[in-house]
């Protein structure tokens, strides 16, 4: 089921590895959207505002994590790609190995800061200890997460993206039947919500193991591919930090971006959960597509196929571009049932908020999927550093606005700073790609 992205049209291939990505992000998306709308409905507004307050939070923790993860298997591609099966095998040993460390080392730290960092958010005091609690067991729950994260880009890597929406497709089935047993029947609250998305995440990690184990040969590991390799330790290194900094300088603006809305009060903040959640499942195809380029590029980089990977972002961009504009119409069309799964009080008074949200950032769909098109292009050729400055200039665009907003108490305004972000960072990153590969044309080789 691995698939070599070098050979074939890029259109085609591009379609069949999307679909189960597409697929696959719907579902873990889902992990979090079944927690808000089971504790929307079945606990209460505070309850949703609650575990809309930690979303930054997590965005930081996993978002490094999930930046690690990904750029710890760019190598693997790339050999993939060039056909070098040990020095592949070598890349994924030492992908574990140092995925391990990481998670032990963020797991601890993340425990110990969770209260400061929600202090500095400006977490309204009626919903701290609820965030509190939902945002303890995910971070206590961080190495199932890392262990799905990490086999998914391994097999990615070499082709695979149904293998992954499968084992998450299962998942998602057992996290609606743990929120339902948790929250509706244990009266476990929004620790219930974040027990069953932990416990469903190990699930598909651990079957994401199994399958490697017994049915991919290529990814078949010997003790001795896991060496202390210090050079391959820090190649990987230098590849994935950059790339876990970046998901970290994003999320820095994102919390700049709540704590500018918690100043608003716990119906805003529920708001925006609701409306952010709607926008986060939409945009799905985005990530997938961003994934696809990742392995598309790092494959194609292997071989030195620079004009194959232009063709590539190409197809990528004028796919995303239609998908942004007929999402972003339905969006408005059904924006009011869409905003209703995640309530069941104060609906006028949410959905007011909500309609704003979704009207401003959904107009900015279109650079928005321009950040992963660029992003993981750079990225699967090798150069960490650019999408890492354009993080930093996302994470300036966001901030700016962000505390405009924050001094004049405005909701339209935080929305706005999403969108500034967006554009800033699309247009940074469009222009590097186009610089760079302009080079590599001129250069004949990267």
């Amino acid at each position: 089921m691995e698939l070599d992205m070098t050979k074939g049209k890029p259109s085609g291939l591009m379609i069949r590895f999307i679909i189960p990505l597409i697929i696959g992000n719907i579902f873990q998306q889902l992990y979090n959207m079944v927690d808000t709308i089971i504790v929307g409905q079945f606990v209460g507004v505070k309850a949703l505002a609650a575990v809309g307050a930690t979303g930054t939070v997590m965005f930081l923790i996993l978002g490094f994590m999930q930046g690690l993860t990904t750029g710890f298997t760019v190598l693997t591609s790339q050999r993939f790609g060039a056909g070098d099966t040990e020095g592949m095998k070598k890349s994924v040993a030492a992908a574990v190995l140092l995925a391990v460390v990481f998670t032990v080392v963020m797991t601890l730290g993340s425990l110990a800061g969770i209260d400061g960092l929600l202090r500095l958010m400006k977490t309204p005091e009626d919903i701290f200890d609820m965030s509190r609690s939902y945002i303890g067991v995910i971070c206590m729950g961080m190495g199932c997460t890392v262990l799905y994260n990490l086999m998914a880009s391994i097999l990615r890597a070499v082709g695979n993206s149904k293998i992954p929406l499968y084992f998450l497709m299962v998942a998602a089935f057992i996290n609606i039947v743990l929120d339902l047993i948790f929250i509706i029947c244990f009266q476990m609250g929004v620790a219930g919500a974040a027990w069953a998305t932990v416990i469903s995440q190990g699930v598909s990690g651990l079957l994401c193991v199994l399958y490697v184990l017994k049915k991919v040969e290529v990814l078949k590991l010997r003790r001795s591919h896991f060496g202390i390799d210090i050079h391959l330790f820090w190649m990987q290194l230098s590849i994935a930090l950059p790339m876990a900094f970046q998901f970290s300088i994003t999320a820095v603006g994102a919390i700049m971006v709540q704590a500018a809305l918690n100043m608003l009060g716990s119906m805003a903040v529920a708001a925006y959960t609701a409306a952010s959640k709607v926008e986060q499942l939409v945009t799905q195809p985005f990530l997938a597509m961003g994934m696809t380029m990742a392995t598309y590029a790092g494959q194609n980089r292997g071989i030195n196929a620079c004009d194959r990977i232009s063709q590539g972002a190409r197809c990528a961009f004028w796919f995303t571009a239609v998908y942004a504009l007929v999402v972003y119409g339905l969006i408005m069309l059904f924006k009011h049932h869409l905003i209703a799964m995640f309530v069941s009080e104060n609906l006028a008074e949410i959905e007011r908020y909500a309609s704003i949200y979704l009207f401003l950032c959904g107009s900015c769909f279109i650079p928005l999927g321009m950040i992963f098109i660029y992003r993981n292009i750079l990225q699967g050729c090798g150069f960490a550093l650019i999408p890492t400055t354009g993080g930093i200039v996302e994470l300036a665009s966001r901030a700016v606005v962000a505390m405009i907003a924050a001094r004049y108490e405005s909701f339209p305004g935080v929305c706005m700073a999403n969108m500034c972000a967006w554009i800033s960072a699309g247009a940074f990153l469009w222009l590097s790609y186009l610089l760079i590969f302009r080079k590599i044309r001129r250069q004949g080789h990267f």
